[in-house]
């Protein structure tokens, strides 16, 4: 599914560059359940945002599903996060002006999914999620692990080939991370490819092997 070489990012400084990752090579088949784990500033955010399309700032090749990503233009990277991956961010970056079942439509909407399709499948999701209650609410009015669960939500609705998640337990109660990372299991059980970066042994025990960064080389 992912494959990268000899792939670096780094910032121009006053006289020289400054590496926040270092000759990449990383193969990742379709259905592994991957961790990336290292200390902070390693370089383990950057690189789920490459992955994901989000950061074009890098050299190197890159390619995922066979698509040779470090040859396709900005638009076209935009079109393969779309179709393909969903993104849960320690952050949540929810949409603050739409409510709960607009923000799980908007991964919808972006696949051609028939407006019922896509009321049953936010109905289900929100039952899902055990959020139904929480739908017509706005983003402000949620607790953190709330905003959480409806953040795991919007990844994992359309049904992506592969989720990436940044530190996605670290705002959540135990019991809810534990329910998050069971969700994963499962969805991973079921063929998602799955690529997390977490600090937590627990979570990374869920996975199928662990990719350790340092100072922006796999170590």
């Amino acid at each position: 599914m992912i494959k990268m070489q000899n792939l670096d990012r780094y910032y121009p400084l006053a006289g020289g560059r400054y590496y926040v990752l270092r000759r990449i090579n990383l193969e990742i088949k379709e259905g592994e359940f991957v961790t990336i784990m290292g200390p902070s500033g390693a370089g383990k955010s950057t690189l789920l945002s490459i992955i994901g399309m989000l950061d074009g700032g890098w050299e190197g090749e890159f390619y995922f599903l066979d698509h040779p990503v470090h040859k396709l233009n900005s638009k076209k990277r935009i079109e393969i996060n779309k179709r393909y991956i969903g993104f849960v961010f320690q952050q949540y970056h929810l949409l603050d002006s739409l409510t709960v079942a607009e923000n799980l439509d908007i991964p919808l909407s972006y696949r051609d999914v028939k407006s019922s399709e896509r009321q049953a499948l936010v109905a289900d999701t929100l039952d899902r999620f055990h959020i139904v209650g929480k739908k017509d609410l706005f983003p402000s009015q949620l607790s953190g692990g709330q905003q959480q669960l409806v953040g795991v939500a919007r990844a994992v609705i359309a049904k992506p080939k592969l989720i990436l998640a940044d530190e996605p337990t670290g705002n959540l109660h135990s019991s809810q991370g534990q329910e998050i990372m069971e969700l994963f299991k499962k969805l991973n059980s079921e063929g998602t490819t799955i690529i997390q970066v977490t600090h937590s042994e627990t979570n990374a025990a869920y996975g199928h092997r662990i990719i350790k960064l340092q100072d922006g080389w796999i170590v």
